[in-house]
């Protein structure tokens, strides 16, 4: 070998590493630039993917499958058992055969009829006033009929569920109980009397007289994101504002408070239809806007808050 053929390997040994690399890149060029001309063969779309994705190996995932949710569709007895009693009372041992007698033994197979007579007054009407789970599937169930001379009595009437909820029978004859306690009143947070005459009484009045006499539209006395449809059709021709009260000092102010204040209200109002007068109450929420009280919620679950109405 030369002398000059030793002297250039020589000269090439230390940047072996270095052109190893260079090597590299070259090709990732050439495999890009083949990624390329491979895009423009299959279209506009996969060419400007190739371009701007870099060369990157993806593997994807396995589809997971959507979790399953088990619910049950349990449901307190409380209407079985009223629909049971309102039977069984309407109902006598040697007149099987009745309506009322037929769906109290289906509904109870191992109850006995009362033995009354025909005369037997029968309840106006039975509701359910309370409800008790004593275990998984037993339930005890506090019905309250009521009779056309006012008088009401109370009947306890065991349930028992199946394991799903879904489906019961009465387990037992009824029991005669007292009746719920009393509970004590609770102080009224609305301690702030309100002139009738001020802009809080005559926004809440001319809101609740288009809500339930018609009177106008309620939309406009909304504040924005509110739903509440009026009373349909309307029940009353007149509503009167009789008395406002207020939780917050504010509906009280002789002049429209700041940008955004928010009170509530109870409003007692006397609405008249064509046999009579009829006293009612209604708590509302107001806020001022652009001056002016609008009617930010009822307090029946019946308006739907901000983000609702455009």
């Amino acid at each position: 070998m030369s002398p000059a053929m030793q002297a250039a390997e020589e000269h090439a040994a230390p940047a072996t590493a270095a052109g190893v690399r260079l090597q590299q890149m070259r090709r990732r060029v050439r495999l890009g630039r083949w990624g390329v001309w491979a895009a423009v063969a299959a279209g506009p779309i996969a060419l400007a993917v190739a371009v701007a994705t870099p060369a990157t190996v993806v593997r994807v995932a396995p589809a997971t499958k959507p979790a399953t949710v088990k619910t049950t569709a349990g449901a307190n007895p409380s209407g079985y058992a009223t629909v049971f009693l309102g039977a069984w009372l309407r109902s006598h041992a040697g007149a099987e055969s009745t309506a009322q007698s037929r769906l109290a033994q289906s509904m109870a197979p191992d109850v006995d009829l009362p033995g009354t007579a025909d005369a037997q007054p029968e309840p106006e009407s039975v509701v359910a006033v309370r409800s008790v789970q004593q275990t998984g599937t037993a339930w005890s169930v506090t019905v309250a009929a009521q009779y056309a001379d006012g008088s009401v009595r109370y009947f306890a009437v065991p349930v028992v569920a199946d394991a799903g909820g879904t489906s019961f029978t009465v387990s037992g004859a009824p029991g005669v109980v007292a009746g719920p306690a009393h509970a004590a009143g609770v102080t009224s947070p609305y301690t702030v009397t309100v002139p009738t005459d001020s802009e809080v009484s005559s926004a809440a009045g001319e809101f609740l007289a288009a809500y339930l006499a018609g009177a106008g539209e309620v939309d406009r006395y909304l504040a924005p994101g509110v739903r509440l449809s009026p009373v349909s059709p309307a029940p009353y021709r007149t509503v009167t504002v009789q008395q406002m009260l207020a939780a917050d000092q504010e509906a009280a102010a002789e002049s429209v408070p700041a940008e955004g204040t928010r009170v509530r209200v109870m409003a007692e109002v006397e609405a008249r239809d064509s046999s009579g007068r009829w006293p009612l109450a209604y708590e509302l929420t107001l806020k001022v806007r652009s001056g002016r009280w609008e009617v930010a919620s009822l307090e029946s679950g019946t308006a739907q808050a901000e983000g609702a109405r455009s």
